[in-house]
């Protein structure tokens, strides 16, 4: 039965037509009111309408689709009802969290996530044991249904996320392909934070007259404080040492415009002394995990990242972005910056500009409708003689999901026998094959010893700690 609250503020999720279990979930979850892009969007998206909606990530986005595929699932009915493409893995794997998370409230939502770089054998099996919902990379997804392991003959709705990022990628005839083979009796939701060209010739192909919904983005001036500093080209990434050294923020994106200048500044960073590790296209995805472990769990102080690796990307408490070359892209720049400063947090926003990247920087104050804050590089002077270290390190086990390890069991094994505090054991990420867990960095060293010497679930497990 549906909860059909009379007069509630618009914002408030119980103004939506939810059941009281979903609505009980999502305070459970801390979702006490809606976010601007889920209140223009979930009213019409629950009434069945296809939707066009232009939405950063960090918006709130994936609970507006998510919400509102799961009020249009059957949860008896094992077989495939919804469907999202997103544009990485990365991204893929945050949407099937948060997902899980929201389809607490019902009994028994199966999730799959199908992408690349993982082995199709355990992709079919799962397909095989039946699912609600498929969460993919087009690729995959494309190679599943010329195989023959995936029925879409069930599915109603159709989510393309970050669709601008999989037309950047060169996805429009992979899209279209999976696409056609969707039922054409079924709602599609298009997110996408930019609207380009491409995003028309999917409305005009397989949407059926979508409503257009934007939110703007912008974000309040007071939480993300921006600083713009001139530099010659020759002394950028000397610069973003003197901007760590100044400012010392424990968590830091570093983007940058290019693979080549991500690897330059890294080994600049390393050579500082800076716990700072890349993160972009090339990286094999046993080495991507990794990266992103280290930096979401405050044992990398620096994520040096492209734009399209960094796509999807949520890190908690992420006290700086600096933009280490100039986005030609006014609103991949708001995108950008909008990762810190979330919540009640604060952030820096820390922009180096060559002259001849002023161009960009004006389209960027036009976007934002202000100058400029501009200071002088010589102004910056360390804050501490002390190196800039993170607080936590990274232990990694061998063995994970596989070998039925939970987070709890890691916890146990280094607060009981090992002898260590609650309070020094940080994050612990359970994989298919390896557990990371971090420890404070004083301990790591014993913290290793102790587990390879005693035993995870009963049994001895290898262990390493994870260094630059």
């Amino acid at each position: 039965m549906n909860a059909t609250p009379s007069p509630i503020a618009a914002t408030s999720f119980a103004s939506l037509p939810l059941s009281p279990e979903t609505l009980a979930n999502l305070t459970q979850l801390g979702y006490l009111q809606m976010t601007p892009i889920q209140a223009e969007s979930l009213p019409p998206a629950l009434l069945g309408k296809d939707l066009i909606a232009q939405a950063k990530t960090g918006s709130g986005k994936t609970a507006a689709f998510g919400l509102a595929l799961l009020a249009n699932l059957n949860p008896r009915r094992f077989a495939i009802q919804a469907m999202i493409l997103c544009p990485t893995r990365e991204l893929a794997d945050q949407v099937t969290t948060e997902i899980r998370r929201l389809a607490r409230a019902a009994e028994n939502i199966k999730v799959v996530t199908l992408c690349g770089g993982v082995a199709m054998r355990g992709q079919i099996a799962s397909l095989e044991h039946g699912a609600h919902i498929v969460v993919g990379t087009p690729g995959r997804i494309m190679d599943h249904l010329e195989r023959g392991h995936l029925d879409l003959s069930a599915l109603n709705t159709l989510v393309l996320d970050e669709a601008d990022r999989m037309l950047d990628m060169g996805f429009f005839d992979d899209m279209a392909t999976v696409i056609k083979q969707c039922p054409k009796e079924r709602q599609t939701l298009l997110f996408s934070a930019t609207y380009p060209e491409g995003i028309a010739r999917i409305s005009q192909q397989f949407m059926r007259t979508p409503l257009q919904i934007t939110v703007q983005a912008q974000h309040e001036e007071h939480k993300i404080r921006q600083r713009w500093y001139e530099v010659a080209d020759s002394e950028r990434l000397h610069a973003v040492g003197l901007l760590l050294n100044h400012y010392r923020p424990q968590s830091t994106i570093a983007f940058c415009n290019t693979k080549q200048q991500c690897r330059d500044l890294v080994q600049a960073l390393q050579a500082q002394g800076f716990s700072a590790l890349a993160l972009f296209g090339e990286l094999e995805q046993r080495e991507r995990d990794q990266v992103l472990v280290r930096f979401a769990n405050r044992s990398c102080s620096v994520l040096v990242a492209t734009d399209v690796a960094a796509r999807g990307l949520d890190i908690a408490q992420l006290e700086a972005v600096i933009n280490v070359d100039v986005t030609p892209d006014a609103e991949v720049h708001i995108h950008r910056i909008g990762r810190t400063g979330r919540g009640d947090q604060e952030g820096w926003a820390l922009n180096l500009a060559s002259m001849h990247e002023m161009g960009f920087v004006g389209r960027i104050e036009q976007l934002q409708g202000r100058e400029s804050d501009w200071h002088k590089l010589d102004e910056l002077t360390p804050a501490s003689s002390e190196p800039l270290v993170p607080p936590m390190a990274t232990l990694q086990i061998v063995g994970g999901r596989k070998e039925k390890i939970r987070a709890g069991d890691v916890l146990g094994a280094l607060t009981g026998e090992a002898g260590f505090t609650r309070e020094q054991v940080g994050k612990i990420s359970v994989n298919e094959w390896s557990t990371y867990v971090a420890v404070d960095r004083r301990i790591a060293r014993e913290a290793e010893q102790k587990l390879a010497n005693g035993r995870v679930k009963g049994k001895t497990v290898r262990v390493r700690l994870l260094e630059d």
